[in-house]
């Protein structure tokens, strides 16, 4: 970890980030036209590359409206293989680093029958299903408590500010339970039936153990999806990960007015 931290300081220099974002499949154009420190993943001593496409796997150090943040562009999952601890690792170099709000974003299949592609939903709770967390093993004390309050992983006062200022935009923004699941593959129509039964409203691959690890550092988290499909059995069409990409390509604008109006005001 200090290995980590001495190379990022040495490139930011005095740069201090007080916001992180997280930018899910099909949403990393949201930091491509602003000007700031750009560094890969895999020049980052600790860190792992990022394999999924629509993921660029880079942070982005930059500042706008008078705060500073950092971004990653793109994500690691865990089914690319990699051990549960090494996904959220970014989240505790954040934490290193500064970083009191963190905003994950991500692409998600409806499973609430309402909701259409192309919706944005601010996540109100997860259920987590992915066999896995991320707090298992050595807990280290100068980042959490062992047994982390899980009641209010997304901060209430965050949600309303969101949907505060998509009725300022004229957007309808949906709130929701969002499911996490292992992937790689999609989710059976009996999966998506169990989901819907059990209370969720979206369900995806990523998240929960990066807000686990956030709540866990004291950070407040704001979780953001874009609704990029319908999941198995809500529609008769195939699922396909070509479909997410381009579907979140098209809400990229109102998703990052969203986002900067939402910034503003943290």
């Amino acid at each position: 970890m200090q290995e980590t931290i001495d190379y990022i300081k040495k490139q930011i220099k005095d740069f201090k980030p007080e916001i992180g974002i997280i930018l899910g499949s099909g949403l990393g154009d949201f930091a491509d036209n602003v000007a700031g420190i750009r560094i890969k993943y895999q020049d980052i001593p600790g860190f792992e590359k990022s394999t999924v496409a629509g993921h660029k796997g880079q942070l982005v150090f930059c500042e706008a409206d008078g705060k500073k943040f950092v971004v990653m562009q793109g994500r690691y999952h865990y089914y690319e293989g990699y051990h549960i601890s090494r996904i959220v690792y970014p989240i505790k170099v954040m934490k290193k680093l500064g970083v009191k709000t963190l905003i994950i974003t991500n692409a998600a299949g409806s499973v609430n029958k309402k909701y259409n592609a192309g919706d944005l939903m601010v996540i109100t709770d997860h259920i987590n299903l992915m066999g896995v967390n991320p707090l298992i093993g050595e807990n280290d004390a100068s980042l959490g408590d062992r047994f982390p309050d899980m009641s209010e992983v997304y901060k209430k006062s965050l949600i309303q500010l969101t949907l505060q200022k998509a009725k300022e935009l004229n957007m309808q923004v949906r709130q929701g339970v969002y499911a996490a699941m292992s992937g790689p593959s999609y989710e059976t129509p009996a999966e998506i039936n169990m989901l819907r039964i059990m209370g969720a409203d979206a369900v995806g691959m990523s998240t929960v153990p990066e807000a686990l690890v956030a709540n866990y550092c004291g950070m407040d988290v704001l979780g953001i999806s874009c609704i990029t499909n319908s999941a198995a059995g809500v529609h008769p069409s195939r699922l396909s990960h070509a479909e997410v990409v381009e579907t979140a390509a098209k809400v990229k604008d109102s998703f990052k007015n969203l986002l900067v109006s939402v910034i503003r005001e943290i």
